[in-house]
């Protein structure tokens, strides 16, 4: 957890009183006096590691690696990086001796740990405002993702930083980037004042110089779209009729034996809204199906078997978290939220 102390703590899931779990800080480091720890990366990206570390960046422009031992976080460096907030850092999962780092003054840097820190092994200026995320694919070598208050999404080859591999407007400042855990060509994006986007980006990274499209979209946070991550855990593609009465949790999640039904309170109206059938399938309202064409197009070959996934996402000023469900079926040419 990077926190707003500026500190880097790590914690410990633990198994609690009647099968409930909970949280137990294990470790803390603070990054240095009056400075917001804002970004953190594990350089187990691709899996285990004998050595685990963590890149840190804060509100000084700074950024800090530190590694874990075994009853210890120690930093073993921290240098200046960027001129205001450093809001970004992230490993390359490929050669972890590798880190990029995005600030308020508009540049995505890289550095190369084995030559010290005290100058980038490159400075982009490509994107016109604050870079505020990267994220290195953990299965194509050489591509990253990196976002910016400019609302564009760019993929880079690591090896040209020239000129970018694809551009996509997403219509909002891209705070979070996150590749799928297992399917390389998808991407979700938090865009702050645009809701949260799952980007095909297959044909841009077969070198095709073209805007990956939005597969699906979801909106029912009230504020800031902030954070986002997919979860790892496998999800049944096919779920079993629902119960007449799920049983409902304490956070208003209605639990069901092969799918999640999300029933939402908003902040700012009282209801509460069912986004799937017994099926597990998305009800839309007023989202028709894309066309069959253009749809099936976006996908090669090898690329169309159904995808089920959970999503965390997170709003800013409400304080919100949703987990939800999106389900893809190239064949079936539909999408569900």
């Amino acid at each position: 957890m990077a926190t707003a102390s500026g500190e880097i703590q790590l914690y410990k899931l633990i198994e609690a009183q009647q099968g409930s779990s909970g949280l137990e800080c294990e470790l803390s480091t603070d990054l240095g006096p009056d400075r917001l720890a804002l970004s953190l990366d594990w350089s187990t990206g691709q899996g285990e590691s004998s050595d685990v570390r963590v890149v840190s960046s804060d509100s000084t422009g700074s950024l800090t690696l530190l590694s874990l031992g075994e009853a210890d976080l120690t930093a073993v460096c921290q240098w200046k990086a960027h001129e205001y907030e450093a809001w970004i850092s992230a490993f390359s999962y490929w050669d972890t001796q590798t880190v990029y780092s995005g600030g308020d003054d508009s540049k995505l840097k890289g550095w190369d740990l084995r030559m010290g820190c005290s100058s980038p092994t490159f400075t982009s200026k490509r994107h016109t405002m604050g870079v505020c995320s990267i994220h290195s694919n953990p299965h194509r070598e050489h591509i990253l993702a990196t976002g910016s208050y400019d609302e564009n999404v760019l993929l880079w080859d690591g090896r040209n930083i020239k000129q970018p591999l694809s551009e996509t407007a997403v219509g909002g400042g891209v705070w979070r980037l996150k590749w799928h855990p297992s399917q390389e060509h998808l991407l979700l994006a938090a865009c702050m004042h645009n809701d949260f986007q799952i980007l095909y980006c297959q044909k841009a990274l077969e070198g095709q110089e073209t805007p990956c499209p939005v597969l699906g979209s979801y909106i029912l946070h009230n504020s800031l779209a902030y954070g986002a991550d997919w979860s790892r855990l496998p999800v049944s593609s096919s779920a079993p009729p629902s119960p007449q009465e799920p049983p409902q949790t304490s956070s208003g999640l209605v639990e069901s034996t092969g799918h999640l039904r999300i029933q939402y309170e908003s902040p700012t109206a009282s209801f509460d809204t069912s986004l799937e059938d017994d099926s597990g399938r998305y009800i839309p309202d007023q989202c028709p199906s894309p066309e069959k064409s253009s749809v099936s197009d976006l996908f090669t070959s090898d690329a169309r078997d159904s995808v089920s996934c959970l999503i965390a996402t997170c709003s800013f000023y409400d304080h919100m978290m949703h987990v939800w469900r999106w389900d893809w079926s190239p064949e079936e040419k539909r999408e569900s939220l």
